[in-house]
C-alpha cells in the first residue's frame, strides 16, 4: 500500500513547507522516463506535421476565397455595365417595349380567363 504522503507511481509529491510549492521526487525503480519522453516526442512530431498540414489547407482556402472574390468583383462590373447599356437603349428607344411586354401580359391572361371559362362547360 502507499504512503499517504507520497502518492503512488513513479512521480511523487511532497508537501513542502510554502503552499504554493510542489515537490517531485522521481522514482529512478519505476520511471521509464526515457521511453515516455520518446513517445512524447513522436507524439508532437506528429502533431506538427497535422499543424503544418492545416495551416497549407488554410492558406490553399484563402487563395481560393480571394480569387472567388476577384472574379465575383470582376461579373459584378459586368452586370453593372450590362444594365447601363440596356437603360440607354431604353431611353432612347423610348418605352414602347415596356408597352408592348404588359400589353402581352394582359393578353395572355385574357386568353387563359377565356379558355377556363370555357372549359368548365
Amino acid at each position: 500500500m502507499a504512503h499517504p504522503m507520497y502518492g503512488s507511481g513513479p512521480l511523487r509529491s511532497r508537501n513542502a513547507a510554502n503552499s504554493d510549492e510542489i515537490q517531485l521526487r522521481i522514482d529512478p525503480v519505476h520511471g521509464d522516463l526515457d521511453e515516455e519522453i520518446d513517445g512524447l516526442h513522436s507524439r508532437v512530431r506528429l502533431l506538427k506535421g497535422v499543424a503544418q498540414e492545416i495551416n497549407s489547407e488554410a492558406r490553399f482556402q484563402n487563395d481560393f476565397l480571394h480569387e472567388l472574390q476577384m472574379t465575383l468583383a470582376k461579373a459584378q462590373a459586368g452586370v453593372k455595365n450590362n444594365m447601363r447599356r440596356l437603360n440607354k437603349s431604353i431611353i432612347q428607344q423610348g418605352s414602347n417595349h415596356v408597352l408592348h411586354v404588359v400589353l402581352f401580359a394582359l393578353f395572355c391572361f385574357f386568353v387563359v380567363y377565356l379558355l377556363s371559362k370555357f372549359s368548365r362547360r
